[in-house]
């Protein structure tokens, strides 16, 4: 939906079952019209579009699909407007871990995949409006056995897709941009790497005689709340660190991460939160100072069970959950980062006009969090985010 200074709001439908494109378009059907109809029934609803690799590829082959979905989209009142292209395969039911960085930024076929998921952006989006794609932050790093070499890959097939956006925009006149998601234990993570990476990035850009605006006009950040927040950085001045280097915040993921003091009990509650799909890193702070990273929670807590102790004085951990709600007792989550982040729109809403709610793990939640269905849950994350939007005068 359209909120006050063009801003659009949606949430990312990678929170519904579906790796083929007739699954995903049923989940369209049967979750998100009920979502529509509850949160803005009378005017056009904007869709945050999640769409594996192989389900993007049976949208773009099958005959007359395209056309289809668009015609379905105008009957319904809806639009596309950001494609969350961060995971290429299967994202539920089975073990995803590490693998949704695969194939990485390295590989051409997430060049590929990425291209093609703007080819169909372009066909898609309303006249006038622009368009966004999120990704990975290049790779994992625990992928990373060769810092020159693969860095070099990831750069070439970025500023690749790059020259694709750049040609789609010279024959459409669309705005479209690719945004890069900094997220715990990606090959970037803080502010301070994504701005590093981002030097290299126009620095071979600058060599190989590229425009350097127009790069930075393609490609710049996804900021996912949670992300930034379980990094125990100030929005204000992650915010700040960006735009001071010139990078475009392409796309903001309103979410939130767990996060509590390291008691014995706890640690032991957290165990609930143990799962065998999604990865849950888990940073944590000692004073003002991060001593500590792990790739999952397992691996956190089996730590801490080792040295016999608390471990630091906060833990986060990458588990998103609802921003509507706190979570249970011993807990607490990082909605003060979405909070900071509206102060930040409210000073400048000219930062960022494509907003996309992202709590993915509900059907991984620990029962006593899960709220009603989930068309109940989402509902009640807009109805939040648009108390903050409108606090922030921007509604």
């Amino acid at each position: 939906m359209e909120l006050g200074h063009g801003i659009h709001l949606g949430y990312c439908t990678n929170i519904h079952r579906g790796e083929s494109w007739e699954e995903t378009f049923d989940a369209l059907k049967n979750y998100t019209l009920q979502v529509k109809q509850k949160v803005c029934p009378d005017k056009p609803y904007g869709i945050g579009l999640r769409l594996s690799s192989d389900a993007a590829q049976e949208l773009r082959s099958g005959e007359g699909e395209v056309e289809r979905f668009r015609k379905w989209m105008e009957e319904n009142g809806c639009y596309v407007f950001t494609i969350n292209g961060f995971p290429f395969g299967t994202f539920h039911g089975e073990r995803v871990k590490e693998q949704v960085y695969v194939p990485d930024w390295g590989k051409k076929e997430r060049l590929d995949y990425t291209c093609l998921l703007f080819d169909l952006l372009s066909d898609l989006l309303p006249d006038g409006m622009s368009g966004s794609v999120s990704t990975l932050p290049g790779s994992f790093k625990e992928f990373i056995t060769d810092e020159e070499a693969q860095a070099e890959e990831m750069i070439g097939n970025l500023l690749k897709c790059h020259q694709h956006i750049q040609s789609l925009r010279e024959k459409t006149g669309q705005d479209l941009h690719l945004g890069l998601e900094p997220e715990p234990l990606g090959y970037f993570e803080t502010s301070g790497e994504t701005v590093d990476f981002f030097k290299r990035l126009l620095a071979v850009a600058k060599a190989e005689g590229l425009d350097e605006s127009e790069v930075l006009q393609n490609i710049g950040v996804n900021y996912d709340t949670c992300h930034l927040a379980i990094e125990f950085e100030e929005a204000g001045e992650a915010f700040g660190r960006l735009k001071n280097a010139g990078i475009r915040i392409s796309k903001i993921h309103l979410s939130s991460a767990l996060c509590l003091q390291p008691t014995e009990e706890a640690r032991e509650r957290l165990k609930a939160f143990e799962e065998d799909v999604y990865l849950h890193q888990v940073v944590i702070r000692n004073g003002d100072k991060v001593t500590h990273r792990f790739r999952d929670l397992p691996d956190a807590l089996s730590f801490a069970d080792e040295k016999g102790a608390a471990i630091g004085d906060e833990w986060r951990v990458h588990f998103h959950v609802p921003v509507h709600a706190q979570p249970e007792a011993l807990f607490g989550d990082t909605r003060d980062h979405i909070l900071a982040t509206m102060d930040v729109l409210a000073a400048d809403p000219e930062v960022c006009s494509h907003f996309e709610i992202e709590t993915y793990t509900w059907a991984v939640m620990p029962e006593a969090m899960r709220s009603g269905d989930v068309v109940d849950q989402i509902v009640k994350e807009y109805d939040w985010c648009l108390g903050e939007f409108g606090r922030a005068s921007l509604g």
